[in-house]
């Protein structure tokens, strides 16, 4: 019984990265570092034959799926539903601003996570019943296959948390940090087992 398996990995360092700001769906650049993580993942998938490689349509994901393409006899499946979260007004803001400027919500949000979407956003639900078909439809098109993702912080927490079948509240027990590498085999039976985690 041959598992599918999935190479989860998020995109580069972002500009910004420094304030703590949620960046959402824009289309935010890469650092000097960024580029560089968004490189070497093309060395690490050299010798390894995918059967797919899939990645949000945002740039700071196509980067890296660009680069590994250009080893592989694949061409990239960009795909709008992989996107981070939707912050709706939010989206550009700190942290710090978010937390002076809408303070009730801002609460609340950490009261609930999963349910409290910002302004114009979506909430974390929303955003897990948007990722969750294409992940089935992906893993089922390629049975027994190698395919390589690149996606966001929040999406790949969300795949992370359905593979060990742990609840979304618990969104932020599990680290993803800029050019990190997730694994996970998943089974015609339905098991799913991580087998590496923010390598």
């Amino acid at each position: 019984m041959k598992a599918t398996r999935l190479h989860l990995l998020r995109h580069g360092q972002v500009e910004g990265f420094e304030n703590n700001r949620y960046n959402g769906q824009g289309d935010v650049r890469l650092t000097d570092l960024g580029r560089q993580q968004s490189a070497a993942f093309a060395g690490r998938f050299q010798y390894q034959q995918l059967s797919g490689i899939y990645s949000s349509d945002l740039y700071r994901c196509r980067v890296a799926a660009d680069q590994i393409a250009l080893l592989q006899q694949v061409q990239p499946d960009y795909r709008k539903e992989l996107r981070e979260l939707h912050i709706g007004d939010w989206q550009g803001q700190t942290w710090q601003q978010l937390q002076r400027d809408y303070p009730d919500l801002w609460q609340a949000r950490l009261d609930d996570i999963v349910n409290v979407a910002p302004p114009g956003g979506e909430s974390l639900l929303q955003m897990a019943e948007r990722v969750r078909p294409v992940i089935k439809q992906i893993i089922s098109a390629h049975e027994g296959g190698e395919i390589v993702m690149v996606a966001h912080g929040g999406v790949n927490r969300v795949i992370l948390l359905d593979a060990i079948g742990a609840p979304l509240e618990r969104l932020f027990h599990i680290e993803q940090d800029y050019g990190c590498h997730n694994i996970i085999d998943f089974y015609p039976d339905g098991i799913a087992v991580v087998k590496k985690l923010n390598g």
